[in-house]
């Protein structure tokens, strides 16, 4: 009994000894997978200082003229079949029949260098129809800056009955598509150069020599087959001591 139970053990001994060569019941452990690997942290980068806006209309100083529209003896009022010239109610009011032009200029002063402002609300007038602001002129040679009633604006200097472009038409955004509409309409003028602001935007700048002085006025043109009329109103002229040659504080 002592033999078998011997033998018994030595066999159940041997059934439980692993196989060489065969593979392990427990599977050895997998590597860990990293999902999100560690990478350089870059450098900042150094802060790039803000370019400082350029003042578009420099060395404005006093005010030298302010007119409120509360007397016509500056402005030759005057009615016509063709149009009408009227200063009332605080405003200048031009109107116009169709295919008519007519202008005024303030009779009493003259402008060297300067940034004069005036507001302008067309109540009748679309298409090409246009009206604006004349500076350093007379009534029959001056600098026109017209707005158009299609949302364009536009400088040319008149001689006469000659007319030379200086700025082509462009759209803006700060002309009154149509009426009625409002805007406040800026020329700096300085020299040989002159700026256009509508609304104290800046739109463009021109150069031209032929007149370093003289009045200004207003005007309004039908250029199609309706009236138009246009009133203007709170004009306010600054001088201007601007040197090209020196940087300007912005």
């Amino acid at each position: 009994m002592t033999w078998m139970l011997a033998a018994c053990s030595s066999l159940d001994a041997s059934r439980i000894t692993a196989t060489p060569g065969l593979p392990s019941e427990t599977p050895p452990p997998s590597a860990t997978i990293v999902w999100f690997p560690p990478s350089a942290t870059p450098s900042p980068r150094p802060t790039e200082g803000q370019l400082a806006t350029p003042e578009m209309h420099p060395g404005i100083g006093p005010i030298v003229l302010t007119d409120d529209f509360s007397d016509d003896v500056f402005w030759d009022p005057a009615v016509s079949d063709l149009g009408s010239v009227a200063v009332e109610r605080d405003r200048l009011t031009i109107a116009v029949q169709p295919g008519v032009h007519l202008l005024r200029f303030r009779n009493d002063v003259i402008l060297n260098d300067f940034y004069a402002e005036i507001t302008a609300r067309p109540s009748l007038c679309r298409g090409s129809d246009d009206y604006g602001l004349l500076v350093r002129g007379s009534p029959v040679a001056y600098y026109r800056f017209a707005l158009s009633c299609n949302g364009q604006v536009r400088a040319e200097r008149i001689s006469v009955d000659t007319r030379r472009p200086l700025q082509e038409s462009i759209l803006s955004g700060d002309v009154p598509p149509g009426a009625p509409g409002e805007v406040r309409i800026g020329v700096w003028a300085s020299g040989t150069e002159m700026r256009l602001f509508l609304n104290g935007r800046f739109q463009f700048s021109v150069t031209d020599a032929n007149y370093l002085s003289g009045g200004v006025g207003v005007f309004a043109r039908s250029n199609g087959d309706t009236p138009v009329t246009v009133t203007f109103s709170d004009l306010v002229v600054n001088a201007v001591e601007y040197d090209p040659g020196v940087t300007q504080e912005p």
